[in-house]
């Protein structure tokens, strides 16, 4: 699989960031990620989103498509979706091209002094997976990172790839922890993981790509950056054989 990360920042213009999905969308590649509530940036903490809110047929969903059509690829970006509480919309991924999904944030950010949940409503637990060029890809968003557990129940449930499009606010200990956590996902479910964070100053950037056995295979500092990498089932079943940590689980 070639996947490509692309670490560009979400204005608060619905139109214009459409218009800089399509434009930045490259060819050549199996699938694209671009970061959380790419459709329209949060703006500042604690705003109100709701009026942003799309359906996942709308022009966000919709841009994300055509795309993916145009470039022959699958893409995933997040948005703000519709739901049932007009107040509070759902903070999802939607995935377009040659697999279609739609994943609702499940965890809220309601750490390091932020209330996510005050403006979004969580998603129910689930294990979204797609398809991409043969290889099983696993759908996190932002602070389910933090969550082992989440993990597990995506690569018990066939997941090869993690991918973590994200919004990872900046402040002490953040970049470290992103990092961090980024590779103990990868080495603890000998999967790989492709994290994509929107750019600096407000957040941390550092997107990456992270093998099966922890190893880094692209990653930026804090600036917009594009990051390629190829992933490949042979490296998935040959770090499982290596470290067949999964299958000696007791518990």
């Amino acid at each position: 699989m070639r996947v490509v990360v692309v670490q560009e920042p979400a204005g608060l213009e619905p139109a214009a960031n459409r218009a800089r999905l399509r434009e930045l969308t490259p060819d050549g590649a199996d699938l694209v990620v671009f970061p959380e509530a790419f459709a329209r940036d949060f703006g500042e903490a604690g705003s109100d989103v709701s009026g942003y809110a799309e359906a996942p047929d709308g022009p966000f969903a919709t841009a994300v498509a055509d795309a993916a059509a145009e470039h022959a690829t699958t893409v995933v970006a997040g948005m703000f979706e519709a739901g049932a509480d007009p107040a509070r919309p759902f903070n999802t991924l939607v995935v377009r091209g040659a697999a279609h999904a739609d994943y609702r944030k499940v965890h809220l950010y309601d750490s390091f002094g932020y209330r996510e949940s005050d403006r979004l409503t969580a998603g129910e637990p689930t294990t979204a997976l797609v398809e991409v060029a043969g290889l099983q890809v696993g759908l996190m968003t932002c602070y389910d990172l933090r969550f082992p557990e989440m993990g597990r129940a995506l690569v018990d449930a066939g997941a090869e790839v993690l991918v973590v499009p994200s919004a990872w606010v900046a402040g002490p200990r953040k970049a470290d922890h992103w990092r961090t956590l980024v590779r103990a996902r990868a080495i603890e479910n000998t999967v790989y993981v492709v994290a994509a964070g929107q750019p600096g100053p407000r957040y941390t950037g550092r997107s990456l790509v992270v093998d099966p056995l922890g190893d880094v295979l692209a990653e930026a500092g804090e600036e917009p950056a594009v990051l390629r990498a190829e992933l490949s089932r042979d490296v998935v079943a040959e770090a499982r054989r290596t470290n067949p940590s999964l299958a000696n689980r007791r518990l």
